[in-house]
């Protein structure tokens, strides 16, 4: 009886730490690209700027670089 109470908590408790692992984390707030969306927009914007800032924050550069 004892054994069946103990088997039932710890299957409990490994059903709530489960649940608790599977929750989603927040959503990140990505700013779109192109110079419309930035606070201070450079004077002059081209094809190579507009790859860059698309393909931020990859480490790797854009092929039109």
């Amino acid at each position: 009886m004892i054994a069946r109470l103990i088997l039932g908590a710890a299957a409990l408790g490994a059903i709530a730490v489960f649940r608790k692992s599977r929750r989603t984390p927040p959503p990140l707030r990505i700013r779109d690209a192109g110079p419309s969306q930035m606070r201070n927009p450079p004077p002059t914007w081209d094809r190579t700027d507009e790859a860059n800032d698309e393909s931020f924050p990859a480490s790797d550069p854009p092929g039109t670089y």
